[in-house]
């Protein structure tokens, strides 16, 4: 069974950093795109970050581009997202996300080209 879980949400004031992690379980995601999303009250799910199997090619939503970054671990499947100079309307659950297709070229930016996902952390920045 595949597990994905996320860590490293919380509370903290505009300006601060934060680092989500997701450990993925139950298979390997090592040949796979991984992402990020979130999703506000009120609002869509979004795309947050995505990275490539490889790890060489990373992509951002222009409202985080230049504050946040993804990184991944590939041997031991984990992907993280470090954010910084975080702002009020970061504040969202943040969900990591795995496609199931080795090496198939997705953009990484829309949820329907994941398959797995966790269950979210919740992240809240105050101003």
């Amino acid at each position: 069974q595949v597990r994905m879980v996320e860590s490293g949400g919380g509370l903290v004031q505009a300006g601060d950093s934060l680092r989500l992690s997701c450990a993925a379980s139950g298979r390997a995601f090592s040949s796979n795109t991984m992402g990020w999303f979130r999703h506000a009250p009120g609002k869509e799910r979004e795309f947050v970050a995505s990275i490539s199997w490889s790890g060489g090619r990373t992509d951002y939503a222009d409202s985080v581009k230049g504050r946040f970054i993804i990184s991944r671990v590939r041997d031991m499947n984990t992907v993280d997202l470090q954010m910084n100079s975080l702002k009020p309307e970061d504040t969202a659950v943040y969900y990591c996300a795995a496609d199931a297709y080795a090496l198939r070229p997705v953009t990484g930016r829309t949820s329907r080209e994941y398959d797995y996902w966790g269950q979210g952390t919740q992240v809240t920045v105050s101003s």
